[in-house]
C-alpha cells in the first residue's frame, strides 16, 4: 500500500487530465439526459395533440355549431358518413403534395417515407383505410365504428404533425448541390407547365426536371402521368380561348397571336 502511495506522489499531475475527462463524461451525460428529456416532452405533445382530435372527433372539445346534431343522437349510417367526409378531406390533402410535383420540390419530407413522422402518417392513414367500411348503410358494430372515429382522428393528426415538419425542413436535409439542382428544377417545371411556351419548350423542360429530380426525389407513376398531362395540355389549354374569336369584342386578340415576336426570330435562325 505504501509503495502504491509513492507511486501516486511520483504522479499527482495526473490527477488534472482525469478531472477533465470526468467532466467531459459528465457534460456529455447530461446533455444525453436533456435530449432524451426533450423527446418525452415532444411525445408527451404529441399524444395530447392525438387525445385532443380524438375528443374533438367525438364533439367533447369544441363546441358544435347551434343547429348541430350530437355524435351520440346520430345513427350509425350518419356517423359513417360524417367520418367518410373527413377521410376523404384528409386523402385529398395528402394528394395534394403526392401528385404535385411543384409541392414535392418544395416539400420532399411529404413523399419521404424515411422519415419518421411521414411514416407515422402512412402507417395511420393505412390504418383507417382498412378499417374504413365499405359504405355507410354496412352493417358494423358500435366498436368498429369507435375503431374507424380514432384511426380516422389518428390520421389527421399524424397528417398535421408531418406537415408542419415538412414545411419547417423544406430542402434542408439536402446538400447545397442538391438544393441547387432542386431550384433549377422547380425553375424548370415553371416552363414545363407554362402555357406561353411552345410545346418543344414544354418538353425540353420537363425533360430536365427529371434529370435534376433524378436520385434526388421519387415521383410516383401518378405523379409523373399528372404532370405529363400538363406538358402536353398546356397548349390546348392555350388555344381554348380562341375559339370563341368569330365574337366581335375579341376580335383584338388573334391578331396579336398571328404576329408574335418569336415568330420573326425563327427566320434569321432558318437562313443561317
Amino acid at each position: 500500500m505504501q509503495e502504491f502511495w509513492q507511486w501516486a506522489g511520483s504522479f499527482w499531475w495526473l490527477i488534472f487530465p482525469i478531472m477533465g475527462m470526468a467532466g467531459g463524461a459528465a457534460k456529455a451525460w447530461e446533455q444525453g439526459a436533456k435530449r432524451r428529456h426533450e423527446r418525452r416532452l415532444e411525445t408527451l405533445r404529441l399524444k395530447g395533440e392525438l387525445k385532443t382530435a380524438q375528443l374533438a372527433a367525438r364533439g367533447q372539445v369544441l363546441p358544435a355549431p347551434k343547429d348541430a346534431v350530437p355524435d351520440s343522437q346520430l345513427s350509425s349510417n350518419e356517423l359513417l358518413e360524417r367520418l367518410f367526409a373527413e377521410h376523404d378531406e384528409l386523402t385529398a390533402r395528402w394528394l395534394d403534395y403526392e401528385l404535385d410535383v411543384a409541392k414535392l420540390i418544395a416539400y420532399p419530407a411529404m413523399s419521404d417515407g424515411r422519415q419518421p413522422l411521414t411514416a407515422a402518417f402512412l402507417r395511420a392513414k393505412k390504418t383507417a383505410d382498412t378499417l374504413r367500411p365499405r359504405s355507410a348503410n354496412a352493417k358494423v358494430s358500435e366498436q368498429q365504428v369507435t375503431e374507424y372515429l380514432d384511426a380516422v382522428g389518428n390520421a389527421a393528426v399524424a397528417f398535421d404533425v408531418a406537415e408542419r415538419e415538412a414545411k419547417r425542413l423544406r430542402t434542408s436535409t439536402f446538400s447545397e448541390a442538391e438544393r441547387k439542382k432542386l431550384d433549377r428544377a422547380q425553375t424548370l417545371l415553371k416552363v414545363a407547365v407554362d402555357e406561353s411556351a411552345t410545346q418543344a419548350e414544354r418538353n425540353i423542360a420537363y425533360k430536365r426536371v427529371r434529370e435534376e429530380l433524378d436520385g434526388l426525389i421519387v415521383l410516383s407513376d401518378q405523379a409523373v402521368e399528372v404532370l405529363e398531362k400538363q406538358v402536353a395540355g398546356a397548349l390546348p389549354a392555350a388555344s381554348a380561348p380562341a375559339s370563341p374569336g368569330p365574337v366581335r369584342e375579341p376580335a383584338p386578340e388573334p391578331v396579336r397571336e398571328p404576329a408574335p415576336e418569336p415568330m420573326r426570330l425563327k427566320r434569321p435562325d432558318d437562313g443561317a
